[in-house]
This record gives C-alpha cells, sequence and structure tokens, in this order.
C-alpha cells in the first residue's frame, strides 16, 4: 500500500570529478557530423551558437560562445569557428581548435553593440568556406513541421537562425536547409545518444544539483525569504542549464526568487539545472495534512500517491525497444485529465534543458541505449497544485553498463546503490537498464516543511 514513511534521504557519496572532454572524443564526433552531412547531400554545415542556444556548438568543440554569438562551419576538409572580440581567446578550450584540427577567425560583428567592429565581416568568412551554388544545412537548436508554418511552405527551407547568419547564407548556397535535426533529433540525431564518459560527466552534474536542492530542501522554514531558501543551497558553480526557479503560492512556476517568505499552507515548486541536469520537486509548504486549505483535500491519496505509482511505470518502461508512444499512452491512462499533464512526460536532457523527445503521441521512435532521459511529468491542478519528482536517468544496455563499470566503476557503483534503494526502500519498478543519476531519484516528500516524509509504495 502507498503511505508515508519517515526515513533519512540517501547518500550514495560524492563523484570524483569527471573526464575532461578529450581530442579523440571531439575528433570523433567531428567525424561522425562530417559523415551525417555526406548522407545529407551537404557540401557544408553551419553551426549557429549563443549564451542560450550553444548546446550543438559546443557538443562537437567543447566551446561555447559567452555574451556572443559564434558560427562554426565545416566542409568535408576544413573547419572554421568565427568568435566575437571576447569569445575568440576563449575558443581555445576547443580540444579541436588547441590542437589545429579546427581554425578560428575573428567576426567582431558577433560582439555586444558598440564594440570595434573592424574585423573582416561574416559574410567574408563565409565566402572563404562555403562553395558558391552548394547544397548546405544550417544548425540552429529546433526544426519545423508542415503543419507549424504557412501553407505552402517548405519545413526544409525554415531555418532557426538569425537572419543577419540567414541572409548570407542563403546569398552564397544554392540551397540552404534546415540542419538541426541532425544533432538533436531524438531518434536519430548525433546527440541523441551518450558514451560511459558522458553518463560520467552527467552523474556529476546531477549530483551537484540535487545535492543543492537537498541542502535547500532541508534548510526550509517558515518566515525565510526565497532568497535564503536558494542561497541555503549553496550552489558549486557548475554552468546553469536554465534559470534556478521558486515559486510560492499563486507566483507562476518558471519565476525565481522574488523576496516572498514562506508561510504555511501554500504550494510550491522549485528547481536547480546544470548542463545535463534538472533537479526539481514540488509539494506544499507544510508539515502534514492539516496544514492544507480545505479546497486540498485529498492531495496525498488522489493526486500525490497514483503519481509515484505512475512514476514507477515510468521507470519500468525505460528499456530499450520500448516505442515512445508506449510511455505517452501509460502515462496518460494512470494519470487521466484532470492531473493536467500537458507536456511530454520524459525527454532527453544534454546540456540544454530540454534536447527532444521519443515519447510523442503515437510514437514509433524507440528507446535506445544511451538515451539520457529526464523523468520530467508534471501534473498540474488548480486544488492540489503540483507534485514532482524530476530528476535525470540514462537508459543503458548491458554493453553499455559493462562499459561504464570498466571506465568508471564508481558511478557504476553508486548508479546500482540509487537503484537498489528506489527498488527495496520505496518499492518502485526499476529495470537494470535504468541508471539513476541523482540521490534524489525516487524521493516524493510532500510536505516540504517536514522531508523526512517520503512517500513509499
Amino acid at each position: 500500500m502507498t503511505r508515508l514513511q519517515r526515513l533519512d534521504w540517501p547518500d550514495s557519496g560524492t563523484p570524483d570529478l569527471p573526464p575532461a572532454f578529450s581530442l579523440a572524443e571531439a575528433e570523433g564526433r567531428l567525424q561522425s557530423v562530417r559523415a551525417a552531412m555526406a548522407r545529407a547531400g551537404y557540401a557544408a554545415l553551419a553551426i549557429y551558437g549563443d549564451r542560450e542556444h550553444a548546446a550543438n556548438l559546443h557538443w562537437l568543440t567543447g566551446f561555447d560562445p559567452r555574451f556572443e554569438e559564434a558560427v562554426m562551419v565545416v566542409t568535408a576538409g576544413d573547419a572554421l569557428l568565427v568568435a566575437g572580440n571576447e569569445c575568440l581567446a576563449y575558443t581555445a578550450i576547443s580540444p579541436l581548435v588547441a590542437a589545429g584540427r579546427v581554425r578560428t577567425g575573428l567576426c567582431a560583428s558577433l560582439s555586444l553593440p558598440s564594440q570595434p567592429r573592424g574585423t573582416r565581416r561574416l559574410w567574408e568568412w563565409l565566402d572563404e568556406v562555403i562553395p558558391a551554388g552548394a547544397t548546405m544545412g544550417a544548425v540552429g537548436w529546433k526544426w519545423y513541421e508542415a503543419d507549424e508554418l504557412p501553407p505552402g511552405t517548405d519545413p526544409a527551407l525554415a531555418l532557426d537562425v538569425p537572419a543577419f547568419l540567414a541572409d548570407p547564407l542563403r546569398d552564397r548556397a544554392g540551397r540552404v536547409e534546415n540542419a538541426t535535426a541532425l544533432f538533436m533529433h531524438p531518434g536519430h540525431g548525433l546527440r541523441a545518444k551518450v558514451g560511459a564518459d558522458d553518463i560520467a560527466r552527467l552523474e556529476f552534474s546531477n549530483h551537484m544539483a540535487a545535492a543543492g536542492l537537498k541542502r535547500m530542501v532541508f534548510a526550509l522554514q517558515e518566515g525565510m525569504t526565497d532568497f535564503a531558501a536558494v542561497e541555503a543551497a549553496r550552489i558549486g558553480g557548475l554552468p546553469l542549464g536554465c534559470h534556478i526557479t521558486f515559486a510560492m503560492g499563486d507566483t507562476p512556476g518558471l519565476s525565481g526568487p522574488i523576496g516572498d517568505r514562506i508561510r504555511r499552507g501554500v504550494p510550491a515548486s522549485f528547481n536547480i539545472a546544470h548542463w545535463g541536469s534538472n533537479i526539481c520537486r514540488a509539494g506544499w509548504m507544510a508539515r502534514g495534512a492539516g496544514d492544507l486549505p480545505a479546497s486540498a483535500a485529498g492531495y496525498l491519496e488522489d493526486f500525490v500517491f497514483p503519481y509515484t505509482r505512475a512514476m514507477s511505470d515510468w521507470c519500468a518502461m525505460m528499456r530499450p525497444g520500448v516505442a515512445g508512444g508506449e510511455v505517452w499512452a501509460m502515462i496518460h491512462d494512470r494519470l487521466p485529465p484532470e492531473f493536467g499533464i500537458t507536456l511530454n512526460p520524459g525527454h532527453l536532457i544534454g546540456l540544454d534543458e530540454w534536447m527532444s523527445s521519443p515519447i510523442m503521441p503515437g510514437s514509433d521512435i524507440p528507446l535506445a541505449s544511451g538515451m539520457a532521459m529526464q523523468m520530467d511529468v508534471i501534473p498540474a491542478h488548480p486544488d492540489w497544485g503540483s507534485t514532482r519528482m524530476e530528476d535525470g536517468y540514462v537508459i543503458a544496455d548491458e554493453a553499455l553498463r559493462d562499459d561504464l563499470a570498466r571506465k568508471h566503476p564508481n558511478v557504476a557503483r553508486r548508479c546500482a546503490l540509487r537503484a537498489k534503494f528506489m527498488a527495496s526502500v520505496i518499492g518502485m519498478e526499476v529495470p537494470d537498464s535504468l541508471l539513476p543519476l541523482a540521490d534524489t531519484c525516487g524521493i516524493i516528500a510532500p510536505w516540504l516543511l517536514d522531508p523526512a516524509q517520503v512517500v513509499v509504495l
């Protein structure tokens, strides 16, 4: 039977510093990009990045633009990374740049307004690498379906990069297609699957975010400001994957701290997200059901407990070969419309908090070994508010698990400890193929002022 039980949140130990992004990895990725270009019939590929949309460029190079934009053009025999005034020197962080595999150029137009502009212009750099009249691809951060565009528009030609890049690309190439799916498509994208070294980096990120969230939750007390609550997290300094949220009462859920004070009897939600992780929880600022308003009666029995059971079923389906549409159908069967599930119940996570998702209505895209999955099933109810068990996982077949154990035995050991906790203490169904990346996996503490009360099945 589903119930609350007082227990200690698990502590599987602190991960070692994960491996740095290596030249061998970067060269392998550049080779895979060139192979994907050839299959698509592209003579060149332009990859755009900015502060908010750096994941594709960073995945390939290890470089992410800061303050500015950046453009990388790849051909069969050349690779040019163009950056602005403040980022040009920072491109050396890329193993490909440091080893001379990718050359760099300064384009001050990519810099902030009013900075010096006396350098080669973007179109001059593009003239140097893009074959005139060629068919090429442009990689931004999303692609489009036909029903999202005006009638008669070819989705392949709907670019998602800024006009200052799209226009000169179209001037020089015979045809410029949206090639973002080469990187981000949930079924065949180059970034849709991770390896053992990636898992070690993801686990480090998830640990940092989960440890901060745990510190914050156990520091919550009446009268504390939301600023003080987030300060209690002692966030370690990893780059953020999205804005930190802390919302109480009627404050919209994506809000950060606003100076509100914790008081009993209000719903709350919050998250900490680094590159590769987003640890999120929701519940009530309460010590028990008696602190809730009358309108929220039944919150535990009719909302939290069914949600927890559905998350157990979600875990059970995280196996290679399961169609994404089956996961969607299961969640909407277990959690009917009054639970307010509107977004995809689970998605791929990378340096960007949301890459894409194989879990869509009717999707026949199979879950696959190497998919880094965010358990992101977000209920919303006008009276009950929300509840949440949002953490990161990796789906791994036996070969990937063996590779992880060989290269990073402590990472594999901690994932096994977390899976054992979820199964034997919480009572969830956790297949061998599911690697939990954070010690918060499996934890739902609905009464946020007494977080030692945890839902068990």
